[in-house]
């Protein structure tokens, strides 16, 4: 159902409702059920509306979700960097205020896309490179830079976060990191000498820690590079 432009759905309370209320509650329903567990119907029901109000604001489920993923990753970050803020610091706050907002929602991380194209996630972008022209980099070294931390910060979440909720639910994270395990230990040593070896640590691994090696590594590049003095 498309959209019309001039006048609200036959039935509906457009008026009574905005795009930010229809997004925020569609947030809760899907930390409760999930995105299979959201409809429009269920969500018309939350907001004592009727559907076709709701397609006034909102094209279809997937523009909703999309919506509902973006908002989550606006809770992140709220003020533009501050003038004295340090690039290092600033990014590592960022991106760790973004894995932990996304963290809380698992469902958003998959919908939180590279190159980003939605309010949120252009912020987000803006904001690392801001941080990023603080440093001693040259100036045509700030695009990619910029973008490859803001990739990162997403994607590795995304890769992180997001399995958890295509997973049976009835099986616990523990157990399937145990199953995974048990896999990789029946792998030929000759063939997989790394994965054989480090069974232990996926299966006790935090997915937070995991996250934070890739950044400080990447940090720490980004600071060894961008350092203006001269080699001792």
């Amino acid at each position: 159902m498309q959209r019309t432009r001039g006048r609200a759905p036959t039935g509906g309370r457009a008026g009574a409702l905005s795009q930010e209320l229809i997004v925020g509650a569609a947030v809760a329903l899907l930390d409760e059920l999930g995105e299979r567990g959201l409809t429009f119907r269920l969500l018309a029901k939350q907001l004592n509306t009727g559907p076709g109000a709701l397609y006034w604001h909102v094209s279809n489920k997937d523009e909703l979700v999309d919506l509902a993923a973006d908002q989550v990753l606006g809770h992140a970050f709220t003020a533009h960097p501050g003038p004295g803020e340090e690039a290092g610091s600033g990014l590592r706050a960022l991106a760790v205020a973004v894995f932990d907002a996304l963290d809380r929602h698992p469902w958003a991380a998959s919908h939180v896309s590279a190159p980003p194209t939605l309010a949120n996630a252009l912020r987000l972008l803006d904001r690392v490179g801001t941080l990023v022209a603080r440093t001693a980099l040259p100036a045509e070294r700030h695009f990619e830079v910029a973008t490859a931390i803001s990739y990162y910060i997403t994607g590795v979440s995304a890769q992180i976060i997001a399995p958890r909720t295509t997973h049976d639910a009835t099986v616990s994270r523990d157990d399937f990191l145990a199953g995974t395990a048990r896999r990789w230990e029946a792998l030929d040593p000759a063939d997989y000498p790394f994965l054989t070896r480090t069974t232990r640590h996926l299966r006790d691994h935090a997915d937070r820690d995991q996250f934070l090696a890739g950044l400080d590594m990447l940090l720490d590049g980004l600071n060894t590079t961008a350092d203006p003095r001269p080699p001792a």
